[in-house]
């Protein structure tokens, strides 16, 4: 058996659920994680095989069952860096990326430029690590509740040649104890920055299977009634941590950008900003601290 019949395989098994694009994207994906054998190579030698068959075909079946590709190679990229993932993280989304990227044009109009920038539920640490990647000068922090995530956002900070200090705690209860300095005497962010979770539980029927069964509900629902349970407690730890006239972005659940709005302005924040996402959905918020 040659790689060419391997593919017409995960084709067999798999266009229907997925389209022949994506598997050929997953199949090329498996052949450079599993193999080291680019794309390109296949095509100059299409008899093409190697050794041993059962990582890919073990994929295969975990395709098959509609697991994320990034969780089974165990990486992705994001903003152009590489990033490893596992079920204990969620797998970066490219309007993350956008976050990312409002972010760093918008510290360009800071007064200061060796800022501390703050990311709330961190997980992989792909918001943090893009950031202190972007800007060297910057100095970074990152806090997650789950010891898992911060250990793997630990080594893709190594992986990345970054510095981030990650903390391990809950925002709900340093909000609840009127903790607002991280156990660091007299820290201030410019910068604070989340992606928490926003996903409604009455939105679950909406979701694919492959994200529903598969990456951490802890950082993905709310309940229904409190839906900004996590923004009113981020946004109040805010008040308190940021420096004067510093800058609080969300990413946000699209159909809740006017709650957030009133949630900044009920705060006292300046200068707010809804801002659309590539599929012209509200996903991102701003606002400058009074």
């Amino acid at each position: 058996m040659n790689l060419k019949e391997v593919q017409n395989i995960f084709h067999k098994e798999l266009d229907l659920v997925y389209g022949k694009e994506e598997v050929d994207s997953f199949f090329f994906m498996l052949l450079d994680a599993y193999y080291h054998i680019p794309r390109i190579t296949l095509a100059i030698e299409p008899e093409l095989a190697v050794d041993n068959y059962d990582l890919i075909f073990i994929a295969l079946e975990l395709l098959k069952k509609e697991h994320p590709i990034q969780y089974i190679i165990g990486k992705t990229e994001f903003y152009g860096l590489t990033f490893k993932v596992s079920e204990h993280t969620l797998i970066p989304r490219p309007e993350t990326e956008e976050l990312v990227e409002w972010v760093i044009h918008q510290y360009l109009t800071l007064s200061d430029q060796n800022p501390t920038i703050l990311d709330v539920g961190t997980g992989s640490g792909c918001i943090a690590i893009a950031l202190a990647k972007k800007l060297p000068n910057a100095k970074v922090y990152a806090l997650d509740v789950s010891t898992l995530a911060l250990k793997m956002a630990t080594q893709n900070g190594e992986l990345n040649e970054v510095q981030v200090e990650f903390v391990e705690a809950d925002i709900l209860k340093l909000v609840e104890e009127e903790r607002w300095d991280l156990g660091i005497e007299n820290l201030k962010f410019d910068i604070i920055v989340s992606n928490p979770p926003y996903v409604r539980e009455q939105e679950k029927q909406h979701m694919k299977p492959n994200v529903l069964d598969n990456e951490p509900h802890l950082a993905l629902f709310v309940k229904d009634d409190d839906p900004l349970l996590f923004y009113n407690a981020i946004t109040q730890f805010a008040v308190n941590a940021l420096s004067k006239n510093g800058k609080l972005f969300f990413e946000i659940n699209e159909y809740l950008g006017n709650d957030m709005i009133q949630l900044l302005v009920k705060h006292h924040f300046n200068h707010i900003e809804l801002k659309q996402d590539m599929f012209k959905k509200d996903r991102m918020i701003k606002g400058v601290n009074n």
